[in-house]
């Protein structure tokens, strides 16, 4: 550890500190601080140049007297203690123990700015995974390594879906779960105690780690809280051959600490005062996930981000769009409804799917029967639109079926109880179910096979 101390702050405000006069110190080195009640604080190295340094304070800089405060440069990156005892335990952005339990004690530590991984050495995501959500399993289906987020807004339950997600997440034809690394940056009390008691009662705690940065904890802390969690994914999948799942909730908090923090520091602003890195900085946090040749390990990510004012195309989840390999949305109509999960299928893709479904993954039938869904339930949205305009009463016999085929879908398939897990088999009988509603010869995306073997003929 370094000795390097400095009392030539020169300002303190927005969670920054400037240092004058401290030559050769690396960007993201660690950084102690020690006020003028003795009171050490943490912080990062964020810009260094010959005749100025940057420091980010991870506990703030309220109540900061610079003419009384040193600042030591440990010439050392922000680290995480690494050990298998992890698992179980709640951590807060800093890597500090949340739980009340002593900190993990190893001889293993891991710088947290690890880069993205060598494209070279990626291999194809592939093999699917079962969260036990129809929507998500039958029509946008996750595999392993794959980046797919979750599009949300305020008021809509994706914080209940991502714990629902955490609990049954499964690579069906492994024994055993995920390793699950949850990361919550911004989240209320109230969150935070649910996302804890939810895991502990469905005991699958132990098998989690978890990272919390709650909304009044400082926003600087927020910047390497899902840098800290994925360093931990990375020592579980690629040290200890786990398949991980790393749930993030809510990136939206996560951009708009980046955006304090470069307002503070006086970066140009771009889109709606975000800075221009926004889309760099959020890839070198996505692109951290994938498969690797010969490991047996994965990294898969599903980040939750809400969209504010229910806008797609705000930088946020646009830029998240270009990083990731597709989204799901959920809908503020669906959830108005008391329909959960309220995911709106018509937007929502997942790009790999065709990799990860079919005769080795799940079913022969899998594909023409998504592509099936899909169609009617397109054809049935613009029939609905159709009956606002001109009436129910007004419309064929064949719409009318369309407009019942709508009403069983978002009641039968999308609706589902919060502690409802389907296997993917039953996922698929259920939409046959649903295609049974119409002849055989309104059925042109499967084949005559697939429904001789489980088309039963509707009325």
């Amino acid at each position: 550890m370094g000795a390097k101390e400095y009392r030539t702050l020169r300002n303190a405000s927005g969670g920054l500190v400037t240092v004058e006069d401290a030559p050769n110190i690396a960007f993201g080195d660690r950084v102690l601080i020690k006020d003028q009640a003795g009171t050490t604080r943490n912080g990062q190295v964020i810009r260094s140049s010959a005749h100025e340094v940057l420091i980010q304070v991870f506990e703030g800089t309220e109540n900061l007297d610079i003419e009384h405060t040193w600042v030591r440069f440990l010439d050392e990156p922000v680290e995480i203690a690494l050990s298998p005892e992890i698992l179980g335990r709640v951590f807060n952005g800093l890597g500090r123990p949340r739980d009340y339990r002593p900190p993990i004690v190893s001889s293993l530590h891991r710088g947290i700015n690890a880069p993205p991984l060598n494209p070279a050495a990626r291999t194809y995501p592939r093999e699917f995974i079962q969260t036990g959500i129809s929507t998500i399993d039958g029509l946008n289906s996750l595999v392993r390594g794959q980046k797919l987020p979750i599009f949300s807004a305020s008021g809509l339950p994706h914080n209940r879906l991502a714990a629902q997600i955490v609990r049954q997440a499964k690579l069906p034809d492994e024994e055993g779960h995920f390793a699950i690394v949850f990361a919550a940056m911004g989240v209320s009390y109230a969150d935070a105690r649910f996302f804890k008691e939810e895991f502990a009662s469905s005991g699958v705690l132990s098998n989690v780690v978890m990272f919390i940065n709650r909304a009044d904890d400082p926003p600087v802390e927020r910047l390497t809280l899902p840098r800290m969690a994925l360093t931990a994914a990375e020592y579980l999948a690629y040290e200890l051959d786990h398949h991980v799942l790393v749930v993030m909730t809510d990136m939206t908090h996560y951009a708009e600490a980046l955006r304090e923090v470069a307002t503070a520091k006086g970066d140009v602003p771009a889109r709606k005062g975000y800075p221009g890195y926004l889309y760099s900085d959020l890839a070198e946090i996505y692109e951290r996930s994938g498969r690797i040749k010969d490991r047996h390990g994965s990294i898969t990510l599903v980040p939750v981000l809400s969209m504010p004012s229910d806008d797609i195309t705000h930088p946020i989840p646009d830029l998240t769009g270009y990083i990731t390999e597709g989204q799901i949305v959920l809908s503020r109509e669906l959830h108005n409804q008391g329909i959960y999960p309220p995911v709106h299928i018509s937007p929502s893709l997942s790009r790999l799917m065709k990799d990860g479904i079919g005769k080795d993954f799940t079913r022969e039938d899998h594909p023409h029967l998504a592509n099936q869904l899909y169609a009617l339930y397109a054809r049935a949205l613009e029939t609905r639109n159709l009956a606002s305009i001109i009436g129910a009463d007004e419309l064929s016999s064949r719409d009318q079926r369309y407009l019942e085929f709508a009403d069983a879908f978002e009641a039968r398939f999308v609706q589902q109880a919060e502690n409802e897990e389907r296997s993917i088999l039953e996922t698929l009988n259920l939409a046959w179910d649903l295609l049974s509603m119409f002849p055989q010869s309104s059925l042109t995306r499967v084949t005559e096979t697939e429904m001789a073997k489980y088309h039963r003929q509707g009325s």
